[in-house]
């Protein structure tokens, strides 16, 4: 049997076929490379370049390539972006979703993993965040993750089909083998941005509010290694084939660093400057955002080995090294 994973040449899919290679597992990639790139994909995986929104192509795969799970990647995710066109992100993270999902339940495919977003919250209001907070997404981004959420409940609720939906907070790093990492090189994560800064591809790096209710004045997150996340994927994949039932996941590590906690974590291991622009408050954006990840622990078995933001930061740093001295 084999997995499909759509939008698997970007940043974190790349890193999920990685760690399904690494297992063993027969993997077949579809993304239609608008945002992924080509040299992200593993020669062992096989790449097919079409888009997940595609119900013929996506019939042809399943039924050509005995396929029984699904780790759905392939979507938009820039939150401002879904802002100004958020019939685009509904278009490519909900109506797609819903054309690939009715394809495996028409398959009879039993497994599907779906990549969430801790946006689904919105604001939040309680620290850390568990699953059973309040759903409130304040973007389109979050809202077309939150639908997304929706058509899977009712359809494992209505055909033999199971799910789990992995909501991340901020993922980061690279593979610490240097095999893959952010690529994109106007993307916007604190970390990715901080290293290109320090490593002169960028100015500065924008501090947005140094006035909340933190430690330090400024947005407390939870960061992620791109790598331990990916590993949960496999863990769910496995959960999922012994007979696990849906649910939905955070993925975190349910503690937080400041923005100027990770400025200091990039200074260190690059041993240069960051240059700081000081910028107002982010509409929207909320001073901590950490989440209660015990239920990831228990249900899947998943165990972090990353869970460190210095190590997070020198894995980010050594691929942004490796992406400059291509160029």
């Amino acid at each position: 049997m084999s997995v499909l994973v759509t939008g698997g040449a970007g940043y974190i899919g790349s890193h999920a076929v990685l760690e399904l290679l690494d297992a063993g597992e027969e993997v077949i990639v579809l993304d239609n490379l608008s945002t992924g790139f080509r040299s992200a994909v593993p020669a062992a995986a096989q790449l097919v370049v079409g888009d997940v929104g595609d119900q013929g192509l996506v019939r042809q795969i399943l039924s050509e390539a005995g396929v029984d799970a699904i780790l759905h990647f392939a979507g938009s995710i820039i939150v401002p972006e879904s802002v100004s066109d958020p019939l685009g992100y509904y278009l490519n993270n909900t109506c797609k979703s819903r054309n690939l999902i009715a394809c495996a339940v028409e398959a009879g495919l039993k497994h599907f993993i779906f990549s969430s977003t801790a946006a689904v919250y919105g604001i939040g209001g309680d620290d850390p965040i568990d699953e059973d907070a309040p759903i409130d997404p304040i973007s389109p981004y979050g809202s077309s993750k939150l639908m997304t959420e929706t058509m899977l409940r009712d359809a494992a609720k209505a055909h033999d089909f199971t799910y789990l939906a992995l909501r991340y907070f901020n993922v980061a790093g690279a593979d610490p083998r240097g095999r893959a990492g952010q690529s994109t090189r106007a993307a916007t994560h604190l970390i990715k941005v901080a290293a290109q800064a320090a490593l002169g591809e960028r100015p500065w790096v924008e501090v947005f509010g140094d006035d909340y209710p933190t430690p330090d004045g400024t947005g407390v997150r939870d960061y992620i290694h791109v790598t331990d996340l990916a590993r949960a994927h496999l863990a769910a994949l496995r959960y999922l084939r012994a007979g696990g039932e849906s649910t939905v996941l955070n993925c975190g590590y349910g503690r937080g660093f400041s923005v100027l906690e990770v400025i200091s974590s990039v200074r260190r291991a690059a041993k240069w400057d960051v240059p700081v622009r000081r910028a107002a408050r982010r509409r929207g954006d909320p001073a901590t955002l950490v989440a209660t990840a015990d239920r990831v622990r228990t249900i899947l078995g998943w165990r972090p080995e990353l869970d460190d933001l210095d190590t997070i930061v020198a894995h980010a740093l050594l691929w942004e090294r490796h992406l400059q001295s291509t160029r």
